[in-house]
């Protein structure tokens, strides 16, 4: 008895233990099911959809003529949905052989079995998702819209595509450390315009809800909750591509003829501060003998300027002490000492003893230190000061990113020394870049007015402006305008008598300044940076331009022989396609100056059908005259004077017949056989056998010696614009008068 109440009591509770357990799920369940439904209904939605950002398309880069520097392609992946509720089987199947044809000559990459194939075990498998194609192209997709099934849309045919932007550079290399990347070839290295502007060019994205399937595949559903993207703005930049494509084909040539390391070359207009090209070479590791921008050594690299460095350390002595270029500097034999270092010019002098003028012309580095010790021995810090004071100690702050900050040594710094003040002269114990150094010469040209560098002129939405960059001012004044007159002199001075002979413009002047700077020993041999900064026109300066080419190979090295030639291959391009730095050749009073062109004597009809076709004005003594010459009244209008030569003929007279064509006298003089004619030479008539006025009878002969054409050719400079240009029907009239006698 007592065993059957233990077995009872362990049955009752572990039947009690169950109810428990199952009351206790039960309850999870209505919890869940009711109070906390929502919450994992959501969460469950979370794992099967989601939204997705819709990329939009970032904004073009043009240069400042609206070609395309950069711009974003569209490029797709197409799918279909072969189990949508829209297609039945026999709309399928009536279909997919078709469909396979279209998608296998249209893209090449499989046949029609395998496409066959793949499209009809998806619907076999009750796959709702199939990848047709990825990086469409969106030509391409436009084709595959009009395909099988395809043709009739997302719900009814199922087809899907999601676009990606992908960015293109049309010009390829062309400024294309100055245009930029983001996240250059998944490095995450990002620079350039791209940069600078990527707020502006990006847009704003646009999402889109989709839906995960078989195969961890995610497809888009419910156009209702998809928000369009908002394109990105449009940049204009400062870079004229055809300069471009100039100087950086100039500096490659340069690069690969002196066998450099790399090179940099930058374009401003100097009023504005406008970047009109800017170039960035380095020799490839990978292929020597090519090279490649890699690395915006114009902005991001500061280097020793060298002798360029000799302008700013003259004009601040001019600045601070009106140091005259008439100032005579001792040179002695071309070298000096300062603690024991020496310093020696690189060319002997022819004298010993030489102005200011041609110590900067000659590019003396004896001559420079010996001014600047001469005035800034006692109080080196105010030689630094005024460097500083004229901004050669700050970045310029540009919009593109990565620029190096200038360093010049301060009296106060630890590594000063006894020769820091002579070195700093002449352009070494310094780092400055390309940019910062040409941009110090603009503002001297400039009158003293320095503006910041700029590289993008306005921002556009769909072809309107929103926003214009206007030019910006740094410092109004560097210097005075005697400092700027006296720079000019030397400045134009390098390339009339100096170091810079070679960079002569064939049209125009050009003024500027050489340097050559050493680097340093690279496997036992010394390395040097070749440049040139300057301006053109000289007598109305336009434009400066700074060309540096760091560790030429060859015997070369010197910076008119290696950089002066870049220099004038883009000064000439740019010269020869800006009008408005033209001297005017021949303006409308001059025009109207010139003197009517000479008519040779002719038929007065025919040669009113020439003068007018010319647009050449003309007046006639008498508009009945047969044959008339041909007079100049005033600077525009030709005076036709009568010539009774029929009659004199008539009258059995010689007629003056010089200056007219042979053609035109034989038609007179042969006609009703008054005379015989015998021609020597060719031309016009130049002289006549028999002199004007004397009698003959019929027959008489008469020789005729040609040779003289007319006194004053037919200048086109002195017609108008559209004249001295013959149509197709006065051109064929010429021809046939031509027959006549008339030439």
């Amino acid at each position: 008895m007592e065993i059957k109440k233990d077995i009872l009591w362990r049955v009752y509770l572990i039947y009690f233990i169950i109810c428990l357990f199952g009351v206790s799920i039960i309850s999870k369940i209505c919890i869940i099911q009711f109070k906390e439904g929502d919450k994992w209904k959501a969460q469950a939605q979370s794992f099967s959809t989601k939204f997705f950002d819709i990329e939009a398309v970032r904004g073009n880069i043009y240069d400042a003529n609206g070609s395309l520097l950069a711009t974003s392609l569209p490029y797709f992946e197409t799918g279909m949905d072969v189990n949508t509720e829209a297609i039945t089987d026999d709309i399928f199947y009536d279909n997919v052989d078709s469909l396979a044809y279209k998608l296998s000559s249209l893209f090449k990459d499989k046949s029609q079995k395998e496409y066959n194939k793949t499209l009809r075990k998806a619907r076999k498998d009750g796959d709702r998702w199939v990848v047709l194609k990825r990086d469409v192209s969106y030509t391409d997709l436009q084709k595959m819209k009009k395909f099988p099934l395809l043709r009739k849309g997302k719900n009814r045919g199922g087809f899907v595509y999601l676009q990606t932007n992908v960015r293109e550079r049309p010009f390829q290399f062309l400024a294309a450390r100055t245009i930029g990347k983001l996240n250059d070839n998944g490095t995450g290295k990002s620079y350039g315009l791209e940069v600078a502007f990527d707020s502006t060019l990006q847009g704003k994205s646009g999402h889109r809800l989709m839906q995960k399937i078989a195969g961890n595949v995610w497809r888009p559903i419910n156009d209702d909750n998809e928000v369009d993207p908002e394109d990105g703005n449009d940049i204009v930049s400062t870079i004229d591509i055809n300069v471009q494509d100039v100087a950086e084909n100039s500096l490659m040539n340069c690069l690969k003829k002196h066998g450099a390391d790399h090179g940099s070359l930058i374009l401003m207009e100097i009023k504005t501060g406008e970047v009109k090209a800017i170039a960035n070479l380095k020799r490839n590791n990978k292929d020597t003998a090519s090279y490649l921008e890699n690395l915006n050594y114009a902005v991001g690299v500061a280097t020793v300027p060298g002798s360029t460095f000799k302008l700013p350390s003259l004009v601040a002595a001019m600045e601070d002490f009106n140091l005259n270029l008439d100032e005579i500097v001792d040179i002695g034999d071309g070298t000096c000492y300062y603690s024991d270092a020496k310093v020696s010019d690189s060319h002997h002098p022819e004298k010993s003893k030489i102005t200011v003028k041609e110590v900067f012309e000659q590019s003396s580095n004896v001559g420079v230190t010996k001014i600047i010790t001469r005035y800034y021995a006692k109080d080196p810090q105010k030689y630094i000061d005024r460097l500083y004071k004229m901004g050669l100690n700050s970045p310029l702050n540009v919009t593109i990113p990565g620029e190096a900050a200038p360093y010049i040594k301060d009296t106060k710094d630890k590594s000063w020394s006894k020769i820091s003040l002579p070195w700093i002269s002449y352009g070494y114990e310094s780092r400055i870049t390309p940019l910062q150094i040409l941009n110090f010469y603009s503002a001297v040209v400039n009158n003293g007015k320095m503006m910041r560098p700029i590289f993008v002129k306005e921002v556009r939405n769909k072809g309107k402006v929103l926003k214009t960059f206007e030019p910006e001012i740094i410092n109004p004044s560097i210097c005075s305008a005697a400092t700027v007159a006296k720079a000019k002199i030397m400045m134009e001075g390098v390339v009339l008598n100096g170091t810079g002979k070679g960079i002569k413009g064939s049209c125009y002047q050009v003024a500027g300044k050489t340097g050559t700077a050493q680097l340093g020993m690279v496997n036992g041999k010394q390395t040097y940076q070749a440049s040139f900064v300057g301006y053109f026109p000289a007598d109305n300066p336009k434009y400066s331009c700074i060309v540096v080419i760091s560790a030429p190979s060859g015997d070369a090295y010197y910076g008119a022989a290696v950089a002066g030639p870049v220099f004038k291959d883009v000064a000439d391009k740019v010269y020869s396609t800006s009008l408005e730095i033209h001297k005017e050749i021949n303006g409308e009073q001059a025009a109207y100056a010139v003197k009517a062109p000479s008519v040779k004597t002719g038929n007065q009809s025919e040669m009113n059908y020439v003068l007018t076709a010319l647009k050449v004005k003309s007046s006639s003594e008498d508009n009945k005259a047969e044959w008339v010459s041909g007079g100049s009244k005033d600077s525009s209008t030709v005076i036709l004077t009568t010539k009774n030569i029929e009659e004199t003929l008539k009258k059995g007279v010689v007629p003056n017949v010089v200056g007219m064509t042979a053609r035109d006298v034989l038609y007179l003089l042969e006609n009703n056989n008054y005379m015989h004619v015998k021609l020597t030479g060719s031309g016009a008539v130049s002289s006549q056998s028999l002199a004007a006025g004397t009698e003959f009878k019929k027959g008489t002969e008469i020789v005729l010696e040609l040779g003289t054409t007319l006194t004053t050719p037919l200048n086109p400079l002195s017609l108008k614009k559209g004249e001295g240009v013959v149509g197709e029907k006065p051109a064929k009239k010429v021809g046939n008068l031509a027959k006549k006698g008339n030439g």
